[in-house]
């Protein structure tokens, strides 16, 4: 199973990190390869993302589904593409340290089945990990702009 996770620390209350991660709207755009969402219901949305994998470009439809949302801790979801041969979750965790600064570990993990399942997943065992350290760091990235403009 293709899987990364990484882990950031933030000047950040845990509260503020909430109010950002529980709002899939305010991060959307910074998933790797993003090119639209639309929201379902407050736990299904869709997402359109541009993928490479082998050399092959492709638009990637995916179903996502919040299975958790444990305020000011974790979003958990699940995600899978409309045939099921795309599978996956990931989480953003949050720990506060004390008032003032914040732990996030954000994960993923996705594989693929169907007859190329065994090929894209030896693609995507490098691909995973660097694609969740980048949208991580995007994400508190965004954080921190946020809160320092409002401020």
């Amino acid at each position: 199973m293709p899987s990364g996770t990484h882990f950031v620390q933030l000047d950040l209350p845990i509260g503020k990190v909430w109010d950002f991660v529980s709002d899939f709207e305010k991060w959307a755009d910074l998933v790797p390869g993003y090119i639209e969402h639309r929201v379902q219901d407050d736990y299904r949305s869709v997402w359109k993302f541009k993928g490479e994998v082998a050399k092959i470009h492709k638009t990637i439809t995916l179903y996502i589904t919040i299975t958790k949302w444990e305020k000011p801790n974790c979003v958990s979801f699940s995600l899978q593409d409309k045939s099921k041969n795309i599978v996956g979750e990931g989480c953003f965790k949050a720990n506060a340290e004390d008032g003032k600064h914040t732990d996030v570990t954000g994960s993923l993990t996705i594989t693929a089945n169907g007859i190329l399942g065994p090929m894209v997943n030896g693609v995507m065992k490098t691909f995973i990990p660097k694609t969740t350290i980048e949208f991580t760091e995007e994400v508190a990235n965004r954080m921190v702009e946020e809160s320092a403009v409002s401020k």
